[in-house]
């Protein structure tokens, strides 16, 4: 039998090990093409800056011998610890800037798992099942430690319920996005609806105005954790120029977040309803 020509076999069918991987590997195997374009998917700060460093920190996990599962699990540690950290009832700078660090090595981590994954061909359902369980907690942890910083302190109060209040609406978005995918599936539909984008829009010409007008102006984005982290220390920053007895920015933000999280778990909802996803 003739050994088979070179243009024949896939073509990464000589993929280097896990211990002989360069970073050109990594970015080559682990960062599909269009990756950092993928805007409905794709953070802002991992195509400004992340997956440009992810692939070094990729390199050195494969070399570690970390499974994709086991960084997963890191990026958990690290979204639940940024938000424990920022409740600290200690000198709220340093826990806000705390915060702020261990939320970029949860943004680092969240690229990185996707990468040596796709580098070592291990995707799987469990890996996307953890990887969304993980920006669960992150997002849920970061706005309870943000309502017991404003409370100044482990203690019960308006501010805290308000954060408490603001990771229940933060769940519940997530939750509605994920149901779309659970209720299309029970019904014997595929999970992503016919007509792409325009599936996604209310089927009301003003209901989609309203939309397009929300989405423009991006006020949900100051729940996610990425830039809310940066918004806390921010606020702190804030705080600590002006020499507040209490912390004012940081009570102004929870008010913030916990307007916009029931505002948005409302709206998210009435969305959906309206447009083709359910259909």
């Amino acid at each position: 039998m003739s050994k088979p020509m070179e243009a024949e076999l896939p073509a990464d069918a000589h993929r280097p090990s896990r211990s002989m991987a360069t970073v050109a590997d990594v970015r080559r195997y682990g960062q599909p093409p269009g990756l950092k374009e993928r805007r409905n998917e794709e953070h802002w700060a991992g195509r400004l800056y992340m997956r440009s460093l992810s692939p070094y920190f990729a390199w050195l996990f494969l070399r570690l011998g970390f499974t994709p599962n086991q960084l997963t699990y890191l990026m958990m540690v690290c979204g639940v610890a940024a938000g424990v950290v920022v409740s600290l009832p200690v000198e709220p700078l340093w826990t806000a800037l705390g915060g702020a660090l261990l939320i970029q090595a949860y943004l680092l981590l969240d690229c990185v798992d996707g990468e040596v994954a796709r580098y070592l061909r291990q995707t799987s359902v469990t890996g996307v099942f953890l990887d969304r369980i993980g920006h669960y907690l992150s997002e849920v942890a970061l706005l309870i430690g943000l309502g017991y910083a404003a409370q100044g302190g482990w203690r019960t109060g308006g501010y805290a319920e308000l954060g408490l209040l603001a990771a229940v609406g933060a769940a519940l978005i997530k939750a509605e996005t994920d149901n779309v995918v659970v209720a299309r599936a029970k019904s014997g539909l595929a999970a992503d609806p016919a007509g792409g984008d325009r599936a996604l829009r209310p089927r009301s010409t003003g209901m989609a105005l309203a939309r397009q007008a929300a989405s423009m102006l991006r006020f949900h984005r100051i729940i996610g954790a990425v830039e809310l982290s940066l918004l806390i220390l921010a606020a702190t920053v804030l705080d600590t120029v002006l020499g507040t007895e209490t912390p004012a920015a940081v009570r102004v933000l929870t008010v913030a977040v916990a307007v916009v999280a029931v505002v948005q778990t409302l709206l998210h909802l009435v969305s959906i309803l309206a447009s083709r996803r359910l259909r």
